[in-house]
């Protein structure tokens, strides 16, 4: 199984929803593309924080990620 993309936007809120997907004991992986372009030297896009679960956690996180949806 493979990793799915369940949220991206900025910094603040994806810092927000990993804490709160990993309260429920699922592990999550952040891709920060505003470092990666602080180290490659290039500006960054609005949407450039990335939140990633393992597919067959979804179940289990979705709950989670829908409430924080509406919350924003």
């Amino acid at each position: 199984m493979g990793f799915i993309k369940i949220f991206s936007g900025s910094e603040i809120l994806a810092f927000a929803l990993q804490s709160k997907i990993e309260q429920i004991g699922v592990q999550t992986m952040l891709k920060n593309n505003i470092q990666t372009a602080k180290i490659s030297g290039f500006g960054t896009a609005d949407q450039a924080v990335e939140v990633f679960i393992q597919e067959t956690d979804f179940a289990k996180a979705n709950p989670v990620i829908e409430e924080f949806r509406m919350s924003i």
